[in-house]
């Protein structure tokens, strides 16, 4: 099944985005639980994240992203989506 890394940029307001983190990251963990998100984090800036999903296509992967509480918080101020083929570790098969 393909994978797919997503960048999110955050917008300026930490104190906002921190109210809402604790929903974000149990969506997250409902997804990884279900085997849809293989990995998420923040970038040591704290200025945006790195999610890594298997999805069948990246429609799916948007539906997860809408679905996102950071989304409805509108803490995201850019997201990138991009399909990406893995081909040393783990991930691999």
């Amino acid at each position: 099944m393909p994978k797919f890394a997503v960048e999110y940029s955050y917008i300026e307001d930490v104190p906002r985005r921190h109210a809402v983190r604790p929903a974000h990251r149990d969506y997250l963990g409902k997804l990884a639980a279900e085997g849809k998100a293989l990995a998420a984090g923040a970038w040591a800036a704290d200025d945006g994240a790195l999610l890594v999903f298997e999805a069948a296509d990246e429609a799916e992967v948007k539906g997860f992203l809408d679905n996102d509480p950071y989304k409805a918080a509108g803490v995201i101020s850019a997201t990138r989506v991009t399909e990406w083929t893995p081909v040393l570790g783990s991930w691999v098969s």
